[in-house]
């Protein structure tokens, strides 16, 4: 599975999170500790937002985040007040560019790591989800894009939680219906440029890790954490999910009673 970061607080260089802890990103593509897999040389991705422009600028790479010289010059130059980073191991689809994460419409970024079950099952019926106004702009052809634009289309643009929440109650009944014994894993992030939502959740007891660091305004979240110290991380319960708003406290909230009903 992958490993990503996101950051929403103060103005701050990527490199900060992304290439110079001691586990950092860069670190966790070789050697992951708590996925299910220990390389992630899939492609990586960055997304950020500035103070000028309402659209984040995304940088996507096939190769592997470790043997991109690119990847450390970009870190070290640019700062952001909100920014995500990916890197990716593949669960079946191909390693191109418009498959890796983050994915970006307008003003959201969002990336995932999990699966959708068994994706040859249910792709189809996935990809219905996605209305024809936003269906023209999928690229790539991950599980990951189609929940993206899915959750978009079911008015993410008024409230995020509660279309993510109810594109995942689809999905567990899709991936229950297919007859897999795939699971269903979705741990995410999505960003509207001011506001951070952070989601863990399966349809099993095995949900992917996801953490979390906060100090004064400013919050981390990470599929595992970038250092040794554990004792400075919060582990992010099953059904959770982090709301980092533009002003006020980190919210930890649980899902809303029928997901988990749904998962039953």
């Amino acid at each position: 599975m992958c490993r990503w970061i996101a950051y929403r607080g103060e103005t701050i260089k990527l490199e900060r999170y992304v290439t110079a802890p001691s586990h950092s990103l860069v670190v966790q593509s070789l050697r992951a500790l708590e996925g299910t897999a220990s390389t992630n040389g899939d492609g990586f991705g960055l997304g950020w937002y500035d103070a000028q422009d309402r659209e984040p600028g995304l940088y996507r790479e096939v190769r592997p985040a470790w043997s991109d010289e690119n990847l450390r010059h970009l870190c070290r130059h640019i700062r952001s007040h909100l920014f995500f980073a990916h890197v990716r191991a593949s669960t079946g689809t191909p390693t191109t560019r418009p498959n890796c994460h983050p994915f970006a419409f307008g003003k959201w970024l969002f990336m995932h790591n999990g699966q959708i079950g068994d994706w040859s099952l249910i792709r189809r019926r996935v990809e219905a989800l996605i209305p024809d106004e936003l269906y023209k702009c999928r690229s790539g052809t991950t599980d990951s894009e189609a929940v993206f634009l899915a959750i978009l289309g079911a008015c993410a643009q008024s409230d995020p939680v509660s279309a993510t929440i109810h594109t995942l109650n689809v999905l567990t009944d899709m991936v229950r219906a297919s007859g897999t014994t795939e699971p269903l894993r979705f741990t995410s992030a999505l960003s509207d440029g001011e506001n951070l939502y952070a989601f863990r959740y399966s349809n099993n007891d095995t949900p992917n890790t996801l953490y979390y660091r906060e100090s004064s305004d400013n919050v981390v979240v990470v599929s595992e954490p970038l250092d040794t110290d554990r004792a400075n991380w919060k582990l992010v319960p099953q059904r959770h999910l982090i709301v980092a708003r533009k002003h006020g406290p980190v919210q930890l909230m649980p899902f809303a009673e029928e997901v988990r009903v749904a998962a039953e």
